[in-house]
């Protein structure tokens, strides 16, 4: 059975039915690279007084000791969520001196590469499994690809949301099926519409010329008065060919029609030889080079713009509790860092993102497969690098649209799940937003990109300066402000436990690192 986004709205409208439209389920995952105040990275390893990056549950690192990421709990609140992580971030720039937090996805100068320090997590085989990881990661795609910084946005729908949908589609499948069967179709969805977050979000026109580091290229760069690299057009180069993508990784078709189906999918290229991969070893003179020569070491390795998510339960493999327990939320991934406002996200992309996931979720499209998938990858890849071009065109199902066409068609059908949010959370947020959004498909000159480029191009402005100015503002400006949600002392205990934490990790350790990975991959 299936029903015309209207059709959902009227049930969801129905005065026992709104209140499943509140309570959605959010958190923030975000990475900030440590640098000093003249625009280099810091050289000064992760700070003991926030914590091990291993378990603290707020503060850890991602691929690199200099590249932070901030971790927001669950929350059902779009205040609360951005006052977290005002408030971690509050308490890390407490402890790490004259240090600031860089405020954009793409890097800032970069001497050497190769000097880029790997994360640390102590001495636990967990904890060597993932710097192993990460120096995989090194030699496969290079150290600047993992110093770009992005934002995470974990999404989850009510169940009571799912008790209104399953009921009215007389859908009889266990609970969980169902739930897994609807994520997946919001994750086509997504990838259907996805170019939108890239066009409205994206905020990497430019680089430092010191990220290319002789890395070849076919992009027509131009360069601005003070140096810098960057594409007329260009969105998010974060998320283009210089950024996060691997090539290894483009034959593999992951189907995301069905749970099964792509589980089966991340398995295979777990176990997928890769003889470029294979040309780096895996234990070179007595040292790790990578996990494995497999085209994904490990689950975490498949880029993609979206994930489904499930918390796995310790030493349990991502693909192994999505098949036990199917789909819990979902992870939205093309978000650069956004430099305009201290959290490098900003309250009003949340409701957004609500307007937008619910209109996946309620709209229905059908299977996707590998040559749609990939007639929806190459219009993300269109606008990243030339989303603004008034010329570009993108294809949607074999009919050629422009930004401004295909945008307000969208658009006109979320207005109706605006409205709809607004009156079930009591506020006109939602329109308001939508109507901000809009204004950016009808004038690209007001997206983020474009601002970003205005700075470089017609005001002669340092990239280095502008952010370093915005980093000094946003940690001034955060440390003269209370805490919000959590206290100081919510993160000084956290920081505690997270040291007894990762020692209680390594004093269990009884197998040796080379059985702890034979074990690991075997099971």
């Amino acid at each position: 059975m299936k029903l015309s986004l209207s059709e959902y709205l009227s049930v969801f409208n129905k005065e026992e039915n709104i209140s499943s439209l509140t309570g959605f389920g959010r958190g923030i995952e975000r990475e900030a690279l440590r640098v000093l105040a003249e625009g280099k990275l810091s050289e000064t390893p992760h700070a003991y007084n926030i914590g091990s990056a291993l378990t603290n549950p707020y503060i850890t690192t991602d691929y690199s000791e200099t590249l932070l990421e901030f971790i927001t709990p669950v929350n059902r609140n779009p205040e609360d969520t951005i006052a977290q992580l005002q408030d971690i971030q509050k308490f890390t720039l407490s402890q790490i001196d004259d240090e600031l937090l860089w405020p954009m996805s793409m890097p800032c100068f970069v001497n050497d590469a190769d000097k880029i320090p790997l994360a640390q997590y102590g001495s636990s085989n967990i904890g060597k499994m993932k710097t192993v990881y990460r120096q995989g990661l090194k030699n496969r795609y290079g150290s600047m690809m993992q110093v770009i910084s992005g934002i995470h946005f974990n999404f989850s729908f009510p169940e009571n949301f799912w008790d209104v949908l399953q009921s009215t589609l007389k859908d009889e499948q266990p609970r969980d099926e169902f739930i897994s069967a609807r994520y997946f179709s919001v994750l086509r969805n997504y990838k259907r519409f996805c170019w939108l977050i890239p066009y409205l979000y994206g905020s990497s026109p430019s680089i430092c010329s010191s990220f290319l580091q002789n890395k070849p290229h076919q992009l027509p760069f131009k360069k601005s008065p003070k140096g810098y690299l960057y594409l007329e057009h260009a969105t998010s180069l974060r998320m283009s060919d210089l950024g996060y993508t691997n090539h290894e990784q483009s034959s593999l078709h992951i189907c995301y029609n069905h749970i099964d189906t792509y589980v089966e999918g991340v398995k295979h290229a777990i176990n997928l030889a890769s003889e470029e991969f294979e040309k780096i070893g895996v234990k070179v003179d007595g040292k790790y080079q990578q996990l494995n020569t497999n085209v994904l070491q490990i689950e975490n390795e498949l880029y993609a713009p979206i994930r489904p998510k499930r918390v796995a339960k310790p030493g349990e493999k991502p693909t192994e509790a999505l098949k036990s327990r199917g789909v819990e939320y979902i992870e939205v991934r093309a978000l650069d860092v956004n430099p305009f406002v201290d959290t490098g996200v900003s309250l009003e992309q949340v409701y957004f993102l609500d307007i937008f996931l619910t209109y996946c979720a309620l709209t229905e499209h059908g299977i996707l497969d590998s040559a749609e998938q990939n007639i929806y990858e190459k219009n993300m890849d269109e606008i990243v690098i030339r989303g603004r071009d008034p010329e570009l065109r993108l294809d949607d199902k074999g009919e050629s649209k422009s930004v401004k066409q295909w945008g307000n068609s969208i658009f006109e059908e979320m207005l109706p799940i605006a409205k709809i949010l607004d009156r079930a959370n009591n506020t006109e947020k939602y329109q308001e937003v939508l109507a901000a959004e809009l204004a950016k498909i009808n004038d690209p000159e007001l997206t983020p990109s474009a601002k970003v480029l205005d700075l470089l191009v017609n005001q002669n402005k340092s990239l280095t300066q502008v952010a370093l100015s915005m980093a000094q503002k946003y940690k001034d400006d955060l440390l003269a402000q209370d805490y919000q949600i959590f206290n100081e002392e919510t993160f000084v205990e956290s920081v505690k436990q997270s040291h007894t934490d990762q020692k209680n990790i390594e004093d269990s350790d009884t197998l040796s690192f080379d059985d702890f990975l034979t074990n690991y991959f075997n099971r």
